[in-house]
């Protein structure tokens, strides 16, 4: 495994990490705390430093599973939770000291921890980044020793550039990966200006970009690539990144061709890596085989110069038109 800074927070962490929305357990499934307790402990195996999780995840459940196994642990590993979804209806007039308080605290209480690492607003409506005392809280919070850092998880572009203008955000988390080319050219930028680290979520697309699905694949109806498409229950660029799903498929064909057959996961999650300003990338994982299959993207070659200009025409050809401008 190898390390990269997370920007101003001077941490050296994996840069392949875990995220745990779907740990314990498949979109659409139970959460199973054995399975996410050998989820967790593979990463850990496999040198990842850096976990990333939410209150809303499996209800509290996610964080509950990662404070158990941390207590444990006695390597030091980074904790990131986030805020903010619990509120409904997910509104600016929701965001308010007091609950964003009470939310970090009952994190502390589920990850048996005195402080959270990094503690990121989860996706707040765009008016949020508006609101001064919204992030104001957050300093306080750092003063009590609750947070050691704060950060963003964005929807847009446009969020993530308001957002670090805040001296106190350290961090950004992105949806960074072949469909989404976007943040490369509009953000990356002003993030290494500001030396603010850049966290790539949904780096396979929910799935789509592991080159595994197809036509008749059929999804949990609790799977929100199954009720989500459009946007239905949360913003549709979370789910396959806001690309139709057989437009995708095509492009998925396309990408094949490109990378040694088989192993597309790894190639799109090794192709977020050659961006340097990424500090990490956290790719979900439902059982512990996917966490070793996921470390293992960061020991492949680099990727020729070629193929990240073919990998940038198949976005231009059959993506594009449907998301470079929405997010």
């Amino acid at each position: 495994m190898q390390y990269r800074t997370l920007g101003k927070t001077g941490w050296r962490i994996s840069e392949i990490s875990l995220g745990t929305w779907q740990v314990g357990g498949r979109w659409g499934s139970p959460f199973n705390e054995k399975t996410a307790a050998h989820t967790l402990r593979a990463a850990l195996d496999g040198g990842i430093n850096f976990i990333d999780t939410a209150d809303v995840y499996s209800e509290g459940l996610s964080e509950r599973a990662v404070g158990n196994v941390l207590k444990e642990c006695r390597e030091e590993v980074y904790v990131a939770t986030k805020c903010g979804r619990q509120i409904q209806p997910h509104v600016t007039e929701g965001y308010t000291p007091a609950a964003l308080t009470k939310y970090v605290e009952d994190s502390l209480k589920r990850l048996q921890r005195d402080t959270i690492d990094l503690v990121q607003l989860h996706c707040p409506p765009t008016p949020v980044y508006d609101r001064p005392e919204i992030f104001e809280t957050f300093e306080r919070l750092q003063e009590q020793g609750k947070i050691r850092h704060l950060g963003v998880s964005v929807e847009k572009i446009a969020e993530a550039q308001k957002a670090i203008e805040y001296p106190n955000v350290a961090t950004v988390q992105i949806i960074f990966n072949m469909f989404r080319l976007r943040p490369a050219d509009d953000f990356f930028p002003q993030a290494k200006d500001k030396n603010v680290g850049v966290i790539v979520r949904v780096p396979l697309a929910s799935g789509l970009l592991a080159g595994k699905m197809t036509n008749n694949t059929v999804f949990d109806p609790d799977d929100h690539r199954n009720f989500n498409r459009n946007g239905e229950a949360f913003d549709k660029g979370e789910t396959f990144s806001g690309v139709p799903y057989g437009q995708g498929l095509e492009a998925v064909e396309a990408l094949k061709k490109i990378f040694p057959e088989g192993e597309l996961a790894a190639w799109a999650l090794r192709w977020v890596l050659m961006f340097p300003e990424v500090s990490t990338v956290i790719p979900g994982a439902s059982h512990a085989e996917q966490v070793v299959s996921n470390v293992h993207a960061a020991e492949l070659p680099a990727i020729s110069q070629e193929q990240l200009q073919a990998v940038r025409n198949v976005y231009d050809r059959y993506i594009r038109a449907s998301v470079h401008t929405l997010w």
